[in-house]
């Protein structure tokens, strides 16, 4: 079991001990110090939105939540069963100080996690992220007189309001896709995405849906992190319904990916680079993913006469890489798109929205989109670090190996080559560096990450490198 306590957030098993677990005590302790901080910040307003997804623990870590936030005083909004995109738009919509999404987004069903909101709905800064985990682990926060508690009010108008803005939304051609008469699979897996999804569809105008693990539990069909290897069921379903498309996401809706017609895999690396296809070719600009994202981002913008910015991996760096050079469209390789004049947080259901109208007006079906896109592999790998490792030194003394190709250090650190790249990055939270290498050929990807894993085996030898 475990507790993860990162400037992003806090996530943890549920059940065992305090401190070791996201144990009741635990939730109510990070609670306090967000709440705090907030107060600290903007003392003048005292409204907190919060939402949950659909597990099994939701509930039980809801009411620790309200009842931690209203004994500092602070006034909740409770959006219930929601998505975490619908939370960050309601936050701006309410005039909120903040929020909390209650959900460990891909993580399996023993998971539950506090995810932090500023009052822009968008993800707290690491600084303000690093005061919470100071604040809670000092205990430094105080609870108010019975005659100051905050108050509690239950709001489920804002799927509505989120879908209205989808269907309201430039792009998104509702007619276009009407006209198509999809018929579409949608995986729900067992939370909010079965009640979101099929709501969007209908009124994007599709009307022949079949929803896949549609009850909303908790008890994950499958794995829910919307990759290949736990989409069979969605696979076989379109398959056997003769449907145009399947659609899965993850259990807080802010991951997208889709399913050909025939089954196969569209890929949830090309999820953002078929939507910035799209709205590359409405609304030219700039574009920005992670550096651990497909290069095929940067191929597209290119052709359509933007600049590709890259960014530090997590949400809050796309974010503000996005604001610096003035993105209209971003987002992450793991199926998250960021429509930043719609609000600047990954979205799933906008994503639908835009995929959908790219794949009506292109007349053809979505295999037939896929071809448009380059073939690339990206090869996932990780490797154990030696105790006292400095990762800093370890990836100097590696950066300088390959000094004469282009090489940044702004995450980790990543090595082009002449079609090709590489990405080394040290965990937050595991004592590992993550390898990703990405070429036109799984067997060259493989090679390259097999590469730069024995240059950390050979740099971490002996005494280099100890802190």
């Amino acid at each position: 079991m475990a507790l993860i306590k990162s400037i992003s957030g806090i996530r943890g098993t549920i059940g065992g001990k305090p401190g070791e677990t996201l144990s009741p005590l635990d939730v109510v302790k990070f609670t306090a110090a967000y709440g705090t901080l907030l107060l600290e910040q903007t003392p003048n307003n005292r409204k907190v939105v919060i939402g949950r997804d659909g597990r099994i623990s939701g509930e039980l870590v809801r009411n620790l939540v309200v009842s931690t936030l209203n004994a500092l005083g602070l006034d909740v909004v409770d959006l219930g069963l929601s998505t975490t995109p619908t939370v960050e738009m309601a936050v701006v919509w309410e005039k909120a100080a903040g929020g909390i999404i209650l959900t460990a987004s891909h993580n399996p069903k023993e998971w539950n996690a506090l995810k932090l909101l500023n009052h822009e709905g968008e993800f707290i800064s690491a600084e303000a992220g690093a005061k919470v985990l100071e604040m809670a682990d000092k205990e430094a926060f105080t609870f108010v007189g019975v005659d100051k508690l905050g108050s509690y009010r239950m709001d489920d108008t804002y799927m509505q309001r989120h879908i209205d803005a989808i269907v309201n939304y430039e792009l998104v051609d509702v007619k276009a896709i009407h006209k198509k008469n999809f018929r579409v699979v949608v995986d729900g897996i067992n939370s909010t995405g079965a009640v979101f999804v099929p709501a969007l569809l209908k009124a994007l105008g599709v009307e022949d849906i079949i929803v896949l693990n549609e009850t909303v539990n908790g008890k994950f069909a499958h794995n829910p992190e919307p990759l290949p290897e736990n989409l069979s069921q969605l696979s076989g379903e379109v398959n056997k319904h003769k449907a145009d498309l399947g659609i899965v996401v993850d259990p807080d809706v802010d991951r997208l990916c889709f399913v050909s017609e025939d089954g196969s895999m569209f890929g949830e690396e090309y999820t953002l680079v078929a939507i910035a296809d799209y709205v590359l070719g409405k609304r030219p600009g700039n574009t920005v993913s992670n550096m651990s994202s497909t290069k095929a981002l940067k191929e597209i913008t290119q052709k359509h006469g933007g600049q590709y910015f890259p960014s530090a991996v997590g949400e809050v760096n796309v974010v503000k890489k996005m604001k610096e050079v003035g993105a209209v469209i971003g987002g992450e390789g793991n199926g998250g798109i960021i429509v930043p004049d719609l609000h600047y947080g990954r979205d799933a259901l906008i994503g639908i929205g835009l995929f959908l109208s790219h794949l009506a007006h292109h007349k053809k079906s979505i295999r037939n989109l896929r071809t448009l896109y380059p073939d690339y592999f990206i090869s996932k790998n990780k490797i154990e670090l030696a105790p006292n490792v400095d990762t800093t030194a370890l990836f100097h003394k590696i950066g300088n190996k390959y000094k004469n190709n282009p090489v940044n250090t702004e995450d980790g650190l990543k090595i082009e080559f002449e079609n090709d790249w590489v990405h080394l990055r040290p965990s937050n939270t595991e004592p590992i560096i993550r390898i990703y290498a990405e070429s036109d050929f799984e067997t060259k990807a493989n090679n390259i990450a097999q590469r730069l894993m024995q240059d950390i085996r050979e740099a971490m030898s002996g005494d280099a490198f100890p802190n």
